[in-house]
């Protein structure tokens, strides 16, 4: 086991683990400590706390102190540069005539580099661009590409729930999300009601996926045949929330009921296919007519 301290550098963002280097420290310290694109900020997310060796990325970075007045001047005052960068940015951009948005810059904690986040619908040449805005800050320059769930992240706002987003908020990494899950909620499918303001699925669709299986499990679909107190009955409506159920016997003139799922007993999930009538099982041992000469 490794004693460690878990980092963050934004607040939407993951944690990463950092060797306390024999020092306590408690949520919300903000730290300096040491990467591989040299000293960062951040604030401490998890205090110190024994992982397993497994779990740890190597080599393991230390943090290098607490943060002091001085340094927090200059994390303010990166904050300042970054707004006139970005700003900077988005004028080499349009003199370069590129198809891109750009999202954020950020600054470096020691200003020995500046990386442009932007979103675009496919690959960017931005080679020229770089070298404009190297002779311009005099500083090393990355440009990433991010998607659009990133650019919400970043940008932050309020979600079609009235709550702010959920990846602005807590979540460390965005989980897969598939139709079908709004499918298996039984929540409809128009893309303006499933989607959130990145144009993607709603995350948390996927809050309640877990859930919504195991409910799914232990309910009888829909032309299942279950045993009730009235005999045995199909499945012609089912809701896993509640668990609700409208069964119907097999007589012609039978009206459907209601029931629920704990009253009853499943005895096939699959509806019983029933044989057309004057369609008998062939036997085996008959003889295959063959025609004479």
């Amino acid at each position: 086991m490794t004693e460690v301290i878990s980092v963050k550098f934004k607040e939407e963002g993951r944690g990463y683990y950092f060797d306390p280097n024999g020092q306590t420290y408690q949520i919300g310290d903000r730290v300096i400590v040491e990467t591989a694109n040299g000293l960062g900020f951040g604030r401490v997310s998890k205090a110190n706390h024994p992982v397993e060796e497994e779990t740890i990325v190597s080599p393991l970075k230390q943090v290098v102190r607490k943060a002091n007045r001085r340094d927090l001047q200059q994390v303010e005052e990166n904050r300042q540069k970054e707004a006139e960068a970005l700003r900077i940015c988005e004028e080499k951009v349009a003199e370069c005539g590129l198809e891109m948005k750009l999202v954020s810059a950020e600054y470096a904690f020691d200003r020995a580099k500046i990386t442009f986040f932007f979103t675009a619908d496919g690959r960017v040449d931005f080679r020229e661009l770089v070298k404009v805005l190297a002779s311009q800050f005099h500083t090393r320059i990355e440009l990433r590409q991010i998607g659009v769930r990133d650019e919400a992240r970043m940008l932050g706002g309020i979600g079609i729930c009235g709550q702010p987003y959920c990846c602005k908020q807590f979540l460390d990494d965005f989980q897969p999300v598939s139709i079908k899950m709004a499918k298996e909620q039984g929540l409809s499918l128009n893309p303006t009601k499933i989607s959130g303001s990145c144009g993607r699925l709603m995350c948390c669709l996927k809050y309640e996926q877990n859930a919504y299986d195991y409910l799914r499990s232990i309910t009888p679909p829909v032309g299942a045949t279950v045993q009730t107190d009235d005999g045995v009955c199909t499945v012609v409506d089912a809701n896993p929330l509640s668990g609700n159920l409208i069964v119907q016997r097999k007589d012609a003139d039978a009206i459907p009921m209601k029931t629920h799922r704990d009253r009853v007993k499943m005895l096939s999930r699959r509806p019983n296919k029933q044989k057309e009538e004057g369609g008998g099982q062939k036997n085996p041992d008959a003889k295959k007519q063959t025609k004479k000469d």
